[in-house]
């Protein structure tokens, strides 16, 4: 063998009892699991005191870009992700034309920055996996893989940023791209139904695309109609949408939130509940903090957003049609807003495109508003025209007890939903797992550690039908975590959310070390995981 890894308490991402084993591997994939003979290899790894589980898969990830300029990406190798669901919330780069792809590279500058940095040789999502395994040279990429088709990018492309009916010529082009995008090895479908141009479609669009995912037995991830006011009708939408398209649905960053929200968590678990005891194939992922992420521009009313960003700036710089968003969002409550009336005291600006506005960064819009002497929407009007609706802000709307619920659910996942662009990121991006293993199991005892494992192991991998991962067993790939249940703990926090998580000294993808001794080495062994045929 390759390489022997002794003494390891085994918890196998099974959700069963954990034992002590020795581990072997050879060509990338676990070839012995012993529990009762020591093993023997041309490289030993001493084990004792380190938990070795499957590595842990990010079902809701931004790393759309940074996979392509960072080949370090701790971010995410150091908290023992070995694979990321990338194409979230709708908007992403592939299936694209130069015009559309102009114009998504600014809506999500926010998430993924603007890309001036990348050079996009590609316009199919096949070219986009590809791309991703010949990166840095034809090395490869730090973390592997996973794509969802972007269903607000499908739509720019064949309809535009209009909020009108597909044509039914429009939405056999829908149905073209997302049937290519799955054939070429999408796992799925992604949505963003509070971000413009996405949320435009009906459901019985949404329902034509899905039948297509469900044809190649792919899943839909939607980013739903709202998180606050509304928020159980609009996961009960989902599941009915998917129903009746016979496809299955996984439910992005499945929260409660917003006041109207509080302690409702409970409504949720029922409706999913009687759902799956009637056949439905649900499952949901979470990040394990009370605050959401997003753009300050994702904020505005749709009607707003209409357009793309160029319409956008010109709505925000004319005080009339501006008067009217501030009354949608302060008064009405608007539907980017998830239908709830801003707070302005829970938006905290996290990250800004001109360095010139860092002085922004970490006070919410209400400090920054009351030390200017000026309204909170003027504060944020022109925090949006002058960094061009480039900012991404905190928003300190979620409920513990909430959050703590969602978790325990039987076909809960975890994402961190990280976005790594900004000054001050949410500290999900570089924290997720190892709070779910540090804070959640050990100190508050949410979940046994072996069943916290099987949340960010072979849960998603079954979603994602992969089946030689998620399990420590004889075939699998090795895509191994070690790390110390007794320390493990995310390092970043809200005012040091770059700071890496401890007690995870070693990472393994493909059986290359990845980390090592609590190091990144130099291993470039990710790569696009694509749909099985």
């Amino acid at each position: 063998m390759d390489l022997a890894i002794r003494g390891a308490l085994v918890v196998d991402g099974s959700g069963g009892d954990s034992y002590r084993a020795d581990v072997g591997i050879t060509d990338g994939r676990i070839t012995a699991v012993s529990a009762d003979e020591r093993l023997t290899a041309a490289q030993v790894l001493d084990a004792d005191g380190l938990a070795l589980s499957p590595g842990f898969i990010d079902m809701h990830a931004h790393s759309d870009l940074a996979l392509l300029r960072d080949p370090d990406h701790s971010a995410k190798a150091a908290q023992g992700v070995t694979l990321e669901v990338l194409g979230q919330d709708g908007l992403s780069y592939a299936p694209v034309d130069d015009r559309t792809l102009a114009a998504v590279r600014t809506a999500i500058t926010g998430w993924n920055g603007d890309g001036s940095d990348i050079d996009f040789d590609w316009r199919t999502v096949g070219e986009y996996l590809d791309r991703l395994d010949r990166n840095f040279g034809g090395q490869g990429i730090a973390v592997n893989a996973a794509y969802l088709i972007p269903q607000g990018t499908v739509r720019m492309h064949a309809v535009g940023w209009d909020d009108r009916p597909a044509t039914p010529e429009q939405l056999d082009r829908m149905r073209r791209l997302v049937a290519e995008g799955m054939e070429q090895g999408a796992v799925g479908m992604s949505s963003g139904l509070t971000y413009t141009p996405g949320m435009y479609a009906d459901d019985a669009e949404l329902t034509e695309l899905c039948r297509v995912v469900a044809a190649y037995d792919g899943y839909y991830c939607p980013h739903h109609r709202s998180y606050g006011a509304g928020a159980l009708e609009a996961y009960e939408e989902m599941v009915e949408l998917t129903r009746t398209a016979g496809c299955a649905l996984h439910l992005a960053h499945a929260t409660m939130n917003f006041g109207v929200n509080k302690g409702r968590a409970p409504d949720l678990i029922a409706l999913l509940d009687e759902a799956l005891a009637d056949g439905a194939d649900i499952s949901l992922d979470t990040y394990p903090y009370t605050p959401g992420c997003t753009t300050l521009v994702a904020l505005l009313p749709s009607w707003a957003s209409e357009g793309g960003p160029d319409s956008i700036m010109a709505r925000l710089q004319d005080d009339s049609t501006a008067e009217k968003i501030r009354h949608h969002m302060e008064v009405t409550g608007a539907d980017g807003c998830h239908g709830v009336p801003v707070e302005w005291d829970t938006i905290e600006v996290s990250g800004v495109s001109d360095p010139g506005l860092a002085g922004c960064v970490g006070k919410t819009i209400a400090a920054s508003a009351a030390a200017r002497g000026e309204a909170p929407w003027t504060t944020a009007r022109r925090l949006l025209i002058n960094d061009r609706l480039g900012s991404t802000i905190l928003q300190h709307v979620g409920h513990e007890e909430n959050v703590r619920a969602i978790m325990r659910h039987r076909v809960h996942t975890g994402g961190s939903d990280g976005i790594l662009q900004g000054y001050k990121p949410h500290p999900r991006a570089y924290g997720t797992f190892p709070q779910y293993l540090g804070r959640y199991a050990r100190d508050l005892g949410i979940l046994s550690l072996e069943e916290t494992v099987a949340h960010l192991t072979s849960r998603p991998a079954a979603r994602l039908r992969l089946p030689d991962r998620g399990l420590v067993r004889e075939g699998y790939r090795a895509d191994l975590v070690l790390f110390d249940p007794t320390t493990v703990a995310a390092g970043s926090t809200f005012e040091a959310p770059r700071t890496l998580p401890v007690g995870i000294p070693h990472v393994l993808i493909d059986g290359k070390f990845v980390m090592r001794d609590g190091r990144r080495t130099d291993v470039l062994a990710g790569r696009a995981v694509r749909r099985a045929a």
